[in-house]
């Protein structure tokens, strides 16, 4: 009996433990994934080029995650578009820098989703790739970005409500401060990452 509760409990560790511990290319998880890798550019909040590549990197549980969330939104005559996906923790060191304010950038004394490899920033396309209203820009830290915020047309909550739909059913969450950051469940179990 003692050997099996054991065996159980050993068993238990082992699936809360993250499957992957390496960084995959989303785009060979989702190759038919549109991307906007706006910190590849110098239009973002920085004003600075930050990524010196646009190619995008998850776990590997993550991307397929959001191979399922893009199957559901290409049943649905739509897509998905990444802006962002895993960002080094040097790169959020220099984001805290510029916007010291939790509810937009995480403080990277503690890490973020990002840096774990977990999070997306995204929204949704039309089948032509042109993006659905969603009220505010990528990276608008305002009131209005909020995932919560209600004082916008009818069709732009919609929207907003569709995209969180189709991430929640395929395992993310939104982050409430902002509509276009989904993290996937389970994100604490990955370590930090700073490749």
């Amino acid at each position: 009996m003692l050997s099996f509760l054991v065996l159980a409990v050993m068993s238990m560790t082992f699936e809360t433990e993250p499957r992957d511990t390496v960084l995959v290319r989303i785009h060979d998880v989702v190759p038919d994934l549109l991307t906007d890798v706006r910190y590849a550019t110098s239009d973002n909040f920085t004003k600075r080029i930050l990524y010196t590549s646009d190619t995008l990197y998850a776990r590997r549980a993550m991307a397929e995650q959001l191979l399922v969330a893009q199957r559901d939104a290409r049943s649905r005559g739509l897509q998905l578009k990444v802006y962002d996906a895993y960002r080094p923790l040097s790169i959020q060191r220099l984001m805290w820098s510029i916007i010291p304010d939790e509810r937009y950038v995480a403080d990277p004394a503690k890490g973020s989703r990002h840096n774990r490899g977990c999070a997306l920033d995204l929204t949704l396309c039309d089948s032509n790739g042109v993006e659905l209203e969603m009220g505010t820009g990528y990276d608008e830290f305002t009131e209005r970005a909020a995932a919560t915020y209600l004082d916008l047309p009818e069709r732009i909550l919609a929207n907003r409500r569709l995209l969180e739909q189709i991430m929640n059913a395929a395992g993310f969450d939104v982050l409430p401060s902002e509509w276009w950051h989904f993290d996937l469940r389970g994100w604490e179990n990955f370590a930090i990452l700073n490749e």
